[in-house]
């Protein structure tokens, strides 16, 4: 216990009040026990003193007795400022051990961070080395991976891009098939439309006007009678020659071929010649009748036949006949790109050409195909009495071109 704590608790006990007041009996004090004989010999085994309780009197509980105050034997006390010195010195001495402690722990604590900061270095850069390396490593396996990907994706694509071009070609055959079909059908219905009249304006217009009078209804026996009409036309115009058309170039009429180009001679009957003329040739001027073999060849895929009318007309048109190709032996032997010329013969041999129409003939259409004269507008009046048919190509035979029959349309000059 300090100095400073044991003057406290002696000014305390002197500050206690005393009293003069004794008990009626006195009870011995630990003072009188420890200076007894038998306390201080060892001979002599003690025992504590138990109080003698039935002898004793009660212990009276009024307030107004009082204990007696046990007297202590008072310590000399330092001076003061001896006490303080002594506190000083132990605090002086604690403070220079406690810098002691903390400077032998500060340099065993550098030298061990030292220490353990090369180690840590050493062992971060061999772990920063590592993980460069696993990183290289890692990119180059995922670069190869994506080159991988990207190879499989081009095939990929490469393919699909094959297969739906080989598709769209697929498709634009098909397509293209489906488109040529239709053209053919509607070439069918255009030949029948054009080829043959079935119903002339006038007639359209007479099958309107009385439709208008029958207040909206047609009646049965009236279509009958005009259906009846159309079929009637068209019977006779196949028998007057097909067209229903005057021929001027017909060889029963009169007509004759005065000249051609080199006729092909593969067949093993040639006909004989007369002056320019092979004796075949007059077959351009004659109906075929639709036969094959029926016509007259040309050699090559060009050529020309010059045609003397029956007489000397205006003309109007000119219609270029072949076989069907349903029926034909070889339909590349068809005229293709053809031009006509007509001129008027005089006595003097002098002739001015005039160019009357210039087609092409589709196989496409009818067996006969009419082709109106040029307009001449600002000329005269063409009178012509010869033409020549010019063939300029044909539908791809290398060897000869046919001609199945050529007819000349128009009206004579004194004619209205």
């Amino acid at each position: 216990m300090s100095s400073s704590t044991v003057s406290r608790s002696n000014a305390s006990l002197r500050s206690r009040p005393t009293t003069d007041k004794k008990p009626t009996q006195d009870f011995p004090t630990t003072d009188d026990i420890s200076h007894s004989p038998l306390a201080t010999d060892p001979t002599h085994p003690t025992k504590p003193i138990e109080p003698d309780t039935s002898k004793q009197p009660p212990i009276p509980t009024s307030s107004t007795t009082k204990l007696r105050k046990r007297t202590l034997v008072k310590k000399p006390t330092r001076p003061p400022w001896k006490t303080a010195a002594s506190v000083v010195v132990k605090n002086l001495g604690v403070l220079l051990i406690l810098l002691l402690l903390f400077q032998m722990v500060r340099r065993l604590g550098f030298n061990q961070a030292g220490i353990v900061s090369g180690v840590f270095d050493s062992d971060y850069e061999r772990r920063i080395a590592e993980v460069e390396a696993f990183l290289k490593t890692t990119t180059k396996m995922m670069q190869l991976q994506v080159d991988v990907v990207d190879r499989k994706i081009e095939t990929e694509v490469k393919g699909l891009k094959t297969e739906l071009s080989k598709r769209i070609d697929d498709e634009k055959v098909a397509v293209g098939q489906k488109f040529g079909e239709f053209d053919r059908r509607v070439g069918s219905v255009e030949k029948m439309l054009s080829g043959s009249e079935w119903l002339s304006k006038e007639e359209f217009d007479r099958f309107v006007e009385e439709f208008g009078k029958g207040g909206g209804e047609v009646k049965l026996d009236e279509i009958r009678g005009l259906a009846k009409e159309i079929v009637e036309r068209e019977i006779g115009k196949h028998a007057a020659d097909g067209l229903g058309r005057v021929d001027y170039a017909v060889w029963t009429g009169g007509a004759k071929v005065l000249r051609h180009s080199e006729a092909f001679s593969a067949s093993r009957v040639m006909g004989w010649f007369s002056g320019n003329v092979r004796s075949d040739a007059v077959k351009v001027l004659q109906p075929s009748f639709g036969q094959p073999g029926e016509c007259f060849p040309l050699k090559g895929d060009n050529g020309f036949v010059d045609v003397k009318l029956r007489t000397a007309i205006v003309p109007e048109a000119v219609t270029l006949e072949h076989v069907s190709k349903s029926v034909a032996f070889d339909i590349s032997s068809a005229p293709k790109h053809c031009k006509v010329w007509g001129w008027l013969q005089n006595d003097e041999d002098t002739q001015k050409e005039h160019l009357l129409t210039e087609f092409t003939y589709d196989l496409e259409k009818s067996i006969a195909q009419t082709f109106n004269v040029l307009d001449t507008k600002g000329e005269d009046q063409i009178v012509i009495d010869t033409i020549r048919l010019e063939l300029l190509s044909n539908h791809g035979s290398p060897t000869h071109t046919c001609i199945y029959r050529v007819r000349v349309h128009g009206h004579q000059p004194n004619d209205s």
